[in-house]
């Protein structure tokens, strides 16, 4: 409508400037009029003019318009007076982008003043900078942390720990990394992940920097405890009976008088009692020896020689090894890899004594059990990382011992030493990954290594 209302206000001067032309041409050919020819010249140069003012008010209206838009200059509105109804819609079309624009600002300048809100009351210290340390915001709790109002640059920040303005500007998106800080004789473990992403043409780097010294500390204590309390229990298992039967053997021989050096016989059956209490004296010595040893072997473990290898490959080299004691179990074996030419970075040997330790685990969880089955599988989890999972459909782990199948020295197993797991948590954790378990008794079981 409004263009078809513009062009007819066009067409209609355009044939009044023909009409003017045609008339001057006459009244000039004619030469009976000396002064018309000059009033239509006159008119026609005010014809002429009106029709280029009119055309540049539109443009100047939908210029302002523009920059309006560009410059996110939306206070103002558009009045189009003077040029008649054919401008009326453009007028309020003009407007009502203005209006929409000005909503879309207010909720950008809401959502914008929410977020920060969001992230001056966040717990977590928080800081975005640029390449070059130039910081574009810090919250609250990042000021309450480092101990200052304000921060331009995170080379400000070389007098509270230059390792962590080193880390800061060295790392990569996606990673995380622990710093130890001393402040004012205080230790401090920060935790510090990295993000990055671009603002336009600006690469900006936001850190996450969280102190979890406290938490650290209390999963010590607790650490120690479980360990104390499993220490003790072995130690004093082997000691009692060791304290008992010494002093047993202290009472016999007192029967003995030695007093006048003359040789003593001993009946056959005080012989047979002393004879058994060294017995079993050297065998609970002899087991807690084992036991200490066995504690020494969590200290041993070698540094491992990482290298590429295929999955496949060692999937093929654990069922090599344990082929014949799964099929004397009567237990079936899967092995699934997605994909197939999955790889890691690892110590081949390391990981394989995990994995063989873990399905051990597994067949002698399964050896009462019909139908018992094992699923080695690995995988690229949802955030890309290398799953190793090893599956049994065996009784489970209870909830109240799942929690503690990891620390040293505790297991289920009449005969077992209680280090397989722990060893195994550890070669997992100088591989930079974990080692976890699910379960559901009498359900499946899971033990999953992540890298």
């Amino acid at each position: 409508m409004i263009y078809k209302n513009f062009k007819l206000h066009i067409i209609l001067r355009i044939l009044l400037i023909t009409l003017n032309v045609l008339l001057i041409f006459a009244a000039i050919y004619n030469m009976h009029f000396n002064v018309t020819p000059i009033l239509l010249s006159l008119l026609l140069i005010f014809q002429i003019t009106s029709l280029i003012k009119y055309v540049q008010k539109t443009n100047h209206y939908l210029t302002n318009f523009l920059e309006s838009i560009r410059y996110s200059d939306f206070s103002r509105s558009f009045r189009i007076e003077g040029l008649g109804s054919a401008y009326d819609e453009l007028k309020e079309a003009f407007n009502d982008v203005i209006e929409d624009f000005q909503k879309i600002r207010s909720e950008k300048e809401e959502h914008y003043y929410y977020l920060q809100n969001v992230i001056q009351h966040i717990g977590i210290s928080l800081i975005a900078f640029q390449k070059d340390g130039t910081v574009e915001m810090i919250n609250n709790s990042a000021k309450k942390l480092f101990q200052l109002s304000k921060l331009r640059n995170v080379h400000e920040l070389e007098d509270y720990s230059n390792e962590l303005v080193t880390k800061l500007l060295n790392m990569k998106s996606g990673e995380r990394t622990l710093v130890q800080v001393m402040d004012n004789d205080v230790m401090l473990q920060l935790v510090v992940y990295a993000t990055e992403f671009k603002l336009r043409t600006r690469s900006i780097i936001l850190v996450s920097i969280q102190n979890i010294q406290s938490e650290l500390e209390e999963q010590e204590m607790d650490a120690w405890q479980k360990l104390i309390r499993v220490l003790t229990h072995e130690i004093m298992n082997s000691i009692t009976p060791i304290a008992s039967l010494s002093s047993t053997i202290n009472e016999l021989l007192k029967d003995i008088d030695t007093t006048d050096n003359i040789p003593q016989e001993i009946d056959d059956e005080t012989v047979d009692d002393i004879r058994n209490s060294l017995k079993t004296i050297n065998k609970r010595s002899t087991g807690l020896i084992h036991f200490v040893e066995s504690y020494r072997n969590l200290t041993r473990i070698p540094k491992p020689k990482f290298k590429i290898v295929e999955v496949g490959e060692i999937f093929k080299n654990i069922h090599l090894l344990l082929e014949e004691e799964i099929n004397k179990s009567g237990i079936i074996c899967e092995m699934n890899i997605n994909p197939s030419t999955l790889e890691l970075t690892a110590d081949e040997e390391l990981i394989e004594q995990v994995l063989i330790n873990l399905i051990k685990n597994a067949i002698h969880s399964l050896s009462d059990i019909p139908g018992g089955k094992i699923i080695l599988q690995a995988y690229l989890d949802r955030r890309g990382k290398i799953a190793v999972q090893v599956i049994d459909n065996g009784p489970g782990i209870l909830k109240d011992v799942i929690d503690k199948i990891f620390v040293p020295f505790f297991t289920t197993k009449p005969e077992g030493s209680g280090i397989g797991l722990s060893l195994s948590r550890q070669i997992m954790r100088m591989h930079g990954g974990t080692l976890t378990a699910n379960s559901e008794p009498n359900k499946e079981t899971i033990f999953t290594l992540k890298f």
